[in-house]
């Protein structure tokens, strides 16, 4: 398909490698074009029970989109090539949907870093999901950081968290390990990094009928290596802070709390945008109430408000293009932020008749 995603069938497995490790397998337009036309085609194929989704590297799964495709088409008209902004946020949304609800068992071997829209495909649903964490795994929906929102599906898989840990992960942007993935209900079984080798050789000597079954019985004898989880060890600590009524109080109550990891989720959202952390507090709530389709509709809304505001390409000058780390946010300081700014990002860019992904059920 593209010499950055790889594919193979082993013992009716089809295996999916992403292969472009200098950019920790970002994933291009021609990447995701790839995922969708090989998952749709082994969708139907008597002769695959299984997919695992894998990487050439230990270093990721995938660490989102590529950035700076974002930001180069999103500073050109439409004849200048920003269309393919708009099919790279419409086509990645839909090849979300179609892992979410795949027929057969999807297995992410979530190895190293695994952020953005490398939880988008990697977050397969629960009728057939199956999601493997290393020692190595470095998992985010950092987007806030860079003056966008958790996207890909976030708004679902991060407002269906126990409590208050969506809202905590959606507008801090904070890293979290193989434990923590665990106890929040983003990842299933535990493998260690140096244990993965038996991994692939079960991936290619079980049928995949069997895979997940075995897999899970594989994983079961390393489940007393894993740590503990920090965030379950805090998580008093979280529903009380981020189940306040808005962002402005949660950074208040948090500013109360001398508890270092309170402070340190307040120091990471003094460096974020204060406009997306409001409209993220928003989109999670409103994302616990809809389904997959509808979360996802509702997020590419908020693509295209995003990038007629700027505010992510602004982000990513700062954080990635002149890395000089001080962005400039519009607005600037959160009690400038006004209800009004936020609802216009969930105000409809289509009649629902015309929205790009109004074919998702």
């Amino acid at each position: 398909m593209t010499d950055t995603v790889l594919t193979r069938v082993a013992n009716r497995t089809g295996v999916i490698t992403l292969d472009r490790p200098k950019a920790l397998n970002s994933l291009s337009l021609d990447m995701v074009r790839a995922l969708s036309a090989t998952l749709l085609q082994w969708k139907d194929d008597a002769g695959i029970d299984a997919v695992v989704i894998t990487s050439s590297s230990e270093k990721a799964l995938c660490a989102g989109g590529d950035i700076r495709f974002f930001h180069e088409m999103g500073q050109v008209g439409p004849t200048g090539g920003s269309a393919l902004l708009e099919d790279f946020f419409t086509e990645e949304y839909a090849l979300n949907h179609l892992i979410h609800f795949y027929p057969k068992p999807y297995i992410a071997v979530m190895d190293g870093v695994v952020m953005g829209g490398g939880m988008g495909i990697a977050q397969g649903g629960p009728d057939c999901g199956l999601r493997i964490v290393t020692d190595r795994t470095r998992m985010a929906m950092p987007e806030v950081n860079i003056g966008l929102f958790p996207d890909v599906g976030g708004s679902h898989f991060l407002s269906h968290a126990p409590g208050q840990l969506g809202q905590y992960l959606g507008l801090t942007g904070l890293t979290i390990g193989a434990a923590d993935a665990l106890y929040v209900g983003l990842a299933d079984v535990f493998v260690p990094g140096a244990e993965l080798a038996g991994l692939h050789a079960l991936i290619d000597t079980t049928p995949g009928a069997g895979l997940p079954a075995a897999i899970r019985a594989y994983a079961a004898q390393f489940a007393g290596q894993l740590g503990p989880s920090e965030l379950q060890q805090q998580r008093g600590v979280v529903d009380a802070h981020f189940g306040a009524a808005g962002v402005a109080s949660i950074m208040a109550s948090l500013g109360r709390d001398e508890n270092p990891f309170a402070q340190k989720a307040l120091k990471a959202m003094r460096q974020r945008s204060p406009l997306m952390m409001c409209v993220t507090h928003q989109l999670l709530l409103r994302g616990a109430s809809l389904g997959v389709a509808d979360c996802l509709r509702m997020e590419r809304n908020l693509v295209r408000r995003n990038f007629e505001h700027g505010e992510v390409l602004e982000g990513v000058r700062a954080l990635v293009i002149d890395k000089d780390n001080q962005p400039k946010w519009n607005p600037p300081a959160l009690e400038d932020v006004t209800q009004e700014m936020v609802a216009r990002f969930f105000e409809p860019v289509w009649p629902d008749y015309a929205h790009p992904l109004r074919h998702l059920s």
